[in-house]
């Protein structure tokens, strides 16, 4: 767990690689603000092209992706006429895993990830074990029936008693069910897409 603490203050961000306690004081990156290493405090100016890579990183391990996997996303979002930054957004944020994570039904998404890995999670009444599946309006998002009493999914019903689903999903707290009911949007993220776009066009 030491290294998700160390990857976020290393790309100056808090991208929520370790659940619920990066809103509490024990979160790293609220103790010590800055860089791992002996120099960590030392200011260096980064490059434009520094800036891009760095922004392009915290994309990656937000969303637990591999280098090829996010420039797959890029080239599907390029295809368009929507604007680039845009589509890559939407495309990320559809992603299962995500959308576990998004619903509430995950602390984290890369708790999402191993729910749906496991096969914890059904899309549409079917079980889904690929955490990439992007999910589109109307499909809805449940836990399967066998994993529901399991620990994993313990405390939900507390959680969401002070918890809000993002616009695009209408999540039923009492059936522990979220519905897709719009592509994602309105998206609050700690980077910025515009310069991860600009990193894969040169």
């Amino acid at each position: 767990m030491k290294i998700l603490e160390k990857r976020e203050r290393a790309l100056g961000a808090r991208l929520f690689l370790k659940a619920d306690r990066c809103n509490s004081p024990k979160c790293a990156a609220s103790k010590r603000p800055y860089k791992p290493g002996p120099h960590a405090k030392s200011f260096k100016k980064l490059s434009e092209y520094g800036r891009e890579l760095l922004e392009k990183q915290k994309v990656r391990f937000s969303y637990g992706l591999t280098e090829r996997q996010l420039e797959k996303y890029f080239v599907a979002a390029d295809r368009g006429i929507e604007p680039t930054h845009e589509v890559m957004i939407k495309l990320l944020e559809s992603r299962l895993d995500n959308a576990v994570f998004r619903a509430g039904l995950a602390a984290s998404r890369r708790i999402g990830k191993q729910l749906v890995s496991h096969g914890h999670i059904m899309v549409n009444g079917r079980k889904v074990t690929i955490p990439s599946y992007s999910v589109k309006p109307d499909d809805l998002i449940a836990i399967r029936p066998e994993s529901a009493s399991g620990p994993m999914f313990s405390g939900l019903d507390e959680k969401f008693k002070n918890f809000e689903a993002p616009e695009w999903l209408k999540l039923d707290k009492e059936k522990r069910t979220a519905l897709v009911i719009m592509s994602p949007k309105g998206v609050e993220a700690p980077f910025d897409m515009d310069l991860v776009v600009n990193y894969y066009l040169k």
